[in-house]
């Protein structure tokens, strides 16, 4: 069986996320989206919304995805979940640049591990979950944007902020 993971904050998950995964499944037997928890950044939503989010959303459509959260080396995780593969989603060629940067030093890290790079499908290249929680920040609608869980959580947390 093979098993890809698929890293991110997910802060928030978007459609672009989704279609990765969808794609994934394609690939690999089984993908397992691992919340990066990442001390530097400030995110919206804590670890935990993240991961509840993501199971609500995936428990239906996914039987085949785990959700997951891990602290420390993204190479060191994937060979304790027995990882053949690690998935990033690209956008643009900043994107493929930092991402080369740290697929290079993942294989130096762990070779038997390979890098995939993946791209959402073209209506989806623009989106970031940056660009998200911009909109939702300044009052837009970010309907289409993600899922409709995403979006009620959003508006939520916003108008308590």
């Amino acid at each position: 069986m093979t098993k890809v993971i698929y890293p991110g904050s997910f802060d928030p998950l978007t459609f672009g996320h989704i279609d990765v995964i969808e794609r994934s499944l394609r690939l690999f037997d089984q993908v397992v989206v691992a919340i990066i928890t990442n001390p530097s950044k400030q995110p919206l939503f804590t670890v935990e919304e993240r991961r509840e989010m993501l199971e609500e959303i995936v428990k239906k459509r996914f039987p085949k995805v785990e959700v997951d959260v891990f602290h420390g080396l993204l190479v060191d995780y994937a060979k304790r979940k027995k990882a053949q593969a690690i998935v990033r989603g690209i956008r643009a060629v900043a994107d493929y640049e930092y991402e080369f940067q740290m697929a290079l030093m993942n294989r130096r890290l762990a070779s038997q591990i390979e890098t995939v790079f993946m791209m959402p499908a073209e209506h989806y290249i623009y989106l970031s979950s940056r660009l998200v929680k911009e909109i939702a920040e300044l009052g837009g609608s970010v309907k289409g944007l993600v899922p409709d869980i995403v979006e009620k959580r959003l508006r939520k947390r916003l108008r308590k902020a």
